[in-house]
């Protein structure tokens, strides 16, 4: 396993270098979910993000300090959708470098699109995220263009650590942070962030039952990367998690928590239904487990990060359709 850590500094440093070209979200309280919870529960609108994603934070962070030699042979990724999507951005953003990226061929729609709208011809490759990874990979070595990893990496990881900085400055007194699990990346940098400006602070994660890959890595003290997972319609958060996240915070996460396909339905209802806001599955899982009374935090302040909005279109409606034929 990597020996790495990350600590409060390459935050702040990561902070201060993306700042001119992300938006500080908004933190929102639910009085649906304090209701029904007898907690005090806030949302942290990520999905508000430029891209629609806190995935743009870690590429824009790891782009950013590309020397001008790397950027000149070429930018390339593989993952599902949103984390092309930032990498895309943050190279526009930084004085501009060819960019491949590498999806699944069911990746959604609505990202492929985006990807296209920004000058992007993404390359499809097989059915997982680790089938695009690898194709990425293979890419990089035999045209020598410079690789972005979605989360297997510190600069990367940090960024999402700005997210736990900014919540911490707008709700000092936060109990417990319910963070989205896929790679690790976003827990291990929310999780750093948290426990570094309030070490009382509980962070727990969220993942698929179909994916389960972050539960058993804390379980047997390994990382479980690659994953092959079941299908699940969480898709930025299938497959493995990563051998850096797991190092980093390995001891910083409290718990992770896993979540039905049926709740994950739910928890995107719910967002639409009592809050106006359109989620993708990675996104609204933080909410499923004070969904159903899976979690007891009446009397906690509590903070949901949503991660993302890139819904596929055909998903929304069938879940719209679900839901309000029970009405």
């Amino acid at each position: 396993m990597p020996r790495t850590t990350l600590g409060l500094l390459p935050i702040l440093q990561a902070q201060q270098r993306i700042a001119p070209s992300v938006r500080h979200t908004p933190l929102v309280r639910s009085a649906y979910l304090s209701a029904l919870t007898g907690a005090d529960v806030w949302l942290k609108l990520e999905c508000h993000q430029v891209t629609g994603s806190f995935k743009v934070r870690g590429a824009l962070n790891k782009v950013r300090q590309l020397t001008a030699r790397e950027k000149s042979q070429g930018v390339v990724t593989g993952s599902a959708g949103n984390h092309g999507l930032g990498v895309a951005y943050a190279v526009q953003a930084s004085g501009g470098a060819s960019v491949d990226i590498f999806v699944p061929d069911n990746a959604p729609r609505s990202k492929i699109d985006k990807l296209r709208l920004m000058g992007v011809t993404p390359h499809q490759a097989g059915t997982t995220y680790e089938d695009a990874h690898q194709a990425a990979v293979a890419f990089a070595r035999e045209t020598g263009a410079t690789y972005v990893e979605a989360y297997d990496d510190n600069d990367v990881i940090a960024c999402p650590g700005t997210l736990g900085l900014e919540i911490l400055s707008d709700l000092p007194t936060v109990d417990l942070l319910l963070v989205p699990v896929g790679g690790g990346g976003l827990v291990a940098g929310v999780a750093t962030a948290a426990k570094g400006m309030n070490p009382g602070c509980r962070v727990l994660g969220v993942q698929p039952e179909a994916s389960p890959a972050a539960w058993l890595s804390l379980r047997d003290g390994r990382p479980y990367d690659p994953y092959d997972h079941e299908p699940t319609i969480a898709d930025g958060l299938a497959g493995g998690f990563g051998a850096v996240p797991l190092f980093v915070a390995g001891t910083l996460i409290d718990e992770v928590l896993l979540t039905s396909e049926s709740t994950l339905r739910q928890a995107i209802f719910t967002l639409l239904d009592q809050e106006q806001l359109v989620v993708e599955p990675a996104g609204a899982i933080s909410i499923a487990p004070l969904l159903n009374d899976a979690l007891d935090v009446a009397g906690q302040s509590v903070v949901c990060i949503l991660t993302g909005r890139n819904i596929a279109t055909d998903l929304f409606r069938d879940i719209l359709a679900e839901f309000t034929e029970r009405q």
